[in-house]
């Protein structure tokens, strides 16, 4: 299994809450294979690749 990808550093980051929600959905949109989260342990948005099961 792959690590998470950091895709915004939120404690660097200077955007907005409304910004921040337009970049989850630019990310979301950009990457269809991940899952978009917002990760408290690391202070960062962040995508995990989604896997189907079989």
């Amino acid at each position: 299994m792959e690590p998470d990808k950091i895709f915004i550093d939120i404690r660097t980051s200077e955007l907005t809450l409304a910004q921040a929600l337009q970049e989850i959905k630019r990310i979301q949109a950009e990457n269809p294979d991940y899952e978009i989260f917002l990760d408290g342990d690391t202070h960062s948005i962040a995508g995990r690749r989604k896997f189907r099961r079989v």
